[in-house]
């Protein structure tokens, strides 16, 4: 049976763009969408349509950072795609009550994980059928210099991303790990890649699970 959530315990972050948000009634905990679409959303934020997801979910921490729930959801607009076959809103609900029982600290929902170098390779964006889709094809991915940007040491050479394509959730505590100076200087980061074009949201997306690994040793 799906409970409802408390506002004190889980909240949903939607980055919206054109998407179809009819499914965001049935998550069953509050959600705050921000949308970066032309198409006025009522009761959404308004958003620069800049930055990739990465830019709407370090504006949501950098505003909320004083007053988080204990469970944060960020999602896509259209979250189902990259979840496993048949994926639903009622399956993302179950992943994330599942999750809150077991009190786990940081979940991703895709059914998949990326292994990459700091060049973000393996990666498709030199593929010929892409061209035109991202500002920047043709480039690789800079997820070593993301991490030594926002860390402040040395990158490692390899990944593990387990949060690809922008949907997971963390706990307030791991959210907490990094000082609010830490999410101001990444949105400053994307701030200043605002069309995507050295795919910087891209290599945020590579990075999820390393800014929000609890590991306060890593901490600049």
């Amino acid at each position: 049976m799906i409970s409802e959530f408390s506002k004190k315990q889980v909240q949903a972050v939607v980055a919206r763009y054109s998407e179809d948000l009819e499914w965001v009634k049935d998550l069953h905990c509050f959600a705050t969408v921000y949308n970066k679409g032309e198409t006025v959303v009522e009761g959404a934020v308004s958003l620069p349509n800049i930055g990739r997801e990465a830019h709407t979910y370090l504006t949501h921490i950098v505003r909320n950072y004083s007053d988080l729930p204990e469970f944060t959801v960020f999602l896509q607009g259209a979250p189902f795609f990259h979840m496993e076959e048949g994926a639903d809103c009622t399956t993302l609900v179950n992943l994330i009550q599942e999750s809150v029982s077991k009190n786990v600290p940081f979940k991703g929902f895709a059914w998949f994980r990326l292994r990459c170098d700091r060049l973000g390779r393996p990666h498709q964006m030199s593929d010929p059928a892409s061209r035109g889709k991202w500002s920047g094809w043709g480039k690789d991915i800079p997820v070593g210099d993301l991490y030594e940007k926002l860390f402040n040491r040395t990158s490692p050479e390899q990944f593990i991303a387990s949060a690809a394509t922008g949907l997971f959730m963390v706990r307030r505590d791991r959210i907490l790990t990094r000082p609010l100076d830490f999410y101001k200087n990444a949105l400053s980061i994307i701030e200043a890649d605002p069309r995507d074009t050295n795919n910087t949201g891209h290599a945020f997306e590579r990075l999820w699970q390393v800014i929000f690994n609890g590991s306060k040793a890593i901490n600049p």
